[in-house]
Formats: structure tokens, C-alpha cells, sequence
């Protein structure tokens, strides 16, 4: 299995550092094993079509489910890489500003 490149935008690294402690271990281990595994069992795929590069490059948009909270994050399978966009609480995230998360990081 070959390894992928993980980025963490800033607003989700600070996300990251604002959680309480058990969870916050919880999120880096979580992120740190999407090295190796992009895909976990715990994660699910996010049917959003706009999720284009401007390449025109496909992006697939997955949630990682960890108790109540969500991360959120892309996989550039062309480049081996991840992009952790944000860490949010759910209820009451609703995903209503994915399209923005996904335009800030615009990755070629």
C-alpha cells in the first residue's frame, strides 16, 4: 500500500487544538493514519458533485466519524494526498459549508 501526503489546513488545525484533550489524541491519531489508510472503515464517502478540481480532476469528499465529531477531508488520488479541511462537532455541523471548505483549498 503506498503512503499519501497529509495536509491539515490552518482553521482545522486550530479546530484540532481547541478539542478537549481525550478527543483531541483521538483526531491526531485518526489524521495521522490517513498516511496509510485514507479510507478506514469509520469513514464515509460524501456525495457532493462540485467536488472538481479546477483540473477537472475528480475529489473525493469523506467524513471520518469519531463520536460526535466529524472530520472532514478530500483524497487527490492522482497526487496521493490528503487534505484535512475541518474538524466539527455534530450535531449541530450540517455540512452546510463544505462547498467553501472544498474552494479554499482548490489543490492542483
Amino acid at each position: 500500500m503506498s503512503s499519501y501526503t497529509v495536509y491539515v489546513t490552518p482553521a482545522a488545525l486550530v479546530a484540532a487544538k481547541n478539542l478537549p484533550g481525550h478527543v483531541r489524541q483521538r483526531v491526531k491519531r485518526a489524521i495521522d493514519d490517513l498516511q496509510t489508510e485514507p479510507r478506514p472503515a469509520e469513514s464515509k464517502e460524501l456525495d457532493f458533485p462540485e467536488a472538481k478540481q479546477p483540473s477537472g480532476n475528480k475529489v473525493e469528499v469523506r467524513r471520518l466519524r469519531l463520536d460526535k465529531w466529524r472530520v472532514l477531508y478530500t483524497i487527490h488520488e492522482a497526487h496521493k494526498v490528503v487534505d484535512v479541511l475541518a474538524i466539527r462537532k455534530r450535531p449541530p455541523y450540517d455540512y452546510g459549508d463544505l462547498g467553501n471548505l472544498l474552494r479554499d483549498v482548490g489543490r492542483e
